[in-house]
């Protein structure tokens, strides 16, 4: 099912919330793995951006196969996202993007010629979202106990 204008928001929305992602990746020998990574862009158009070391294992598995997944969590909202992955070097993307965060991780800025883009062409997801914050979905985990009644939340499955 192709997701609709609203849900496309939703999904906006919900991926705003997030500073950190999850990437999975397939090994040389075929193992999942999983590669924590700054999210760089809160407006979501289908694609995500990460800033990476050329180096990095994910890169390396990426180059063998582009097919990622791409987890998010918080206390009350979940997403995870299918896609296509694929290293960009563009040097003035790489400067929009930068922060002083990544500055951490590479010192010497963007001009470092070990720093290269991460694009994931995101393909299909699904969310969970648990409205109202931690304190609502604690009671709606409550109330779901002690009534028996199954917790509500958003869910939605989706194609880009």
């Amino acid at each position: 099912m192709t997701a609709s204008p609203s849900e496309l928001d939703k999904l906006g929305e919900l991926l705003k919330k997030f500073r950190f992602a999850m990437l999975t990746t397939r090994t040389a020998e075929d193992k999942l793995t999983a590669h924590p990574l700054t999210v760089q862009e809160a407006e979501f158009d289908g694609d995500l951006w990460f800033i990476i070391g050329k180096d990095a294992s994910a890169v390396e598995d990426i180059a063998r196969n582009p097919s990622v997944g791409v987890s998010f969590s918080s206390n009350d909202s979940w997403v995870s996202l299918a896609g296509t992955a694929i290293v960009v070097d563009d040097l003035a993307k790489l400067r929009d993007l930068w922060n002083p965060a990544v500055g951490a991780w590479f010192p010497d800025g963007p001009e470092d010629p070990n720093v290269v883009l991460l694009k994931v062409d995101a393909l299909s997801g699904e969310y969970w979202d648990s409205p109202g914050g931690k304190v609502a979905t604690l009671i709606s985990l409550v109330k779901s106990k002690v009534t028996g009644e199954q917790f509500k939340a958003d869910n939605e499955k989706f194609d880009l």
